[in-house]
């Protein structure tokens, strides 16, 4: 299983590839260093999971119901835009420039750590998405995180 955490700015190279940075690279399931699937995600940012992530999130696509339209639209979204890249030898990664362009990335990526994927943020869309941010983490955490006892 992958776990990622963290936040990292990479600059995007001339040919626009993006290095997979090395804090979370040690936490790729062995199985799937080789192969990652990217696609677009949610408030314009990008989606990149190992293999083995994205193996589990097929699966529950497979579980949803195809005569659901709510179902089918997020299948449909989500697959659409999925591209498989692997990594070459200094672990740098091509984006599409329709993915790119929907993320506006330009020359600089912040890439998220976020538990079974990462997370690729233009830094201005990342900025706006933070400031807009309602409610506030504060308030999200009171709503879902209630500690184990």
């Amino acid at each position: 299983m992958s776990s990622f955490k963290g936040r990292h700015t990479y600059a995007v190279d001339d040919k626009g590839r993006i290095a997979i940075p090395l804090k979370l690279r040690k936490n790729i399931d062995a199985k799937s260093k080789k192969r990652f699937i990217v696609t677009r995600g949610l408030e314009r940012c990008l989606y990149l999971y190992p293999q083995d992530e994205w193996d589990k999130l097929e699966s529950f696509a497979r579980s949803l119901s195809f005569r659901d339209g709510a179902d089918r639209d997020f299948v449909r979204a989500l697959f659409q835009w999925a591209d498989d890249v692997a990594p070459d030898g200094q672990f740098r990664i091509m984006l599409s420039p329709e993915l790119k362009q929907y993320a506006g990335i330009e020359n600089e990526v912040v890439i998220l750590g976020v538990l079974d994927r990462m997370e690729i943020w233009s830094p201005a869309a990342l900025a706006e998405h933070e400031q807009r941010q309602s409610p506030t983490y504060e308030t999200v955490a009171k709503q879902v995180y209630t500690p184990q006892q």
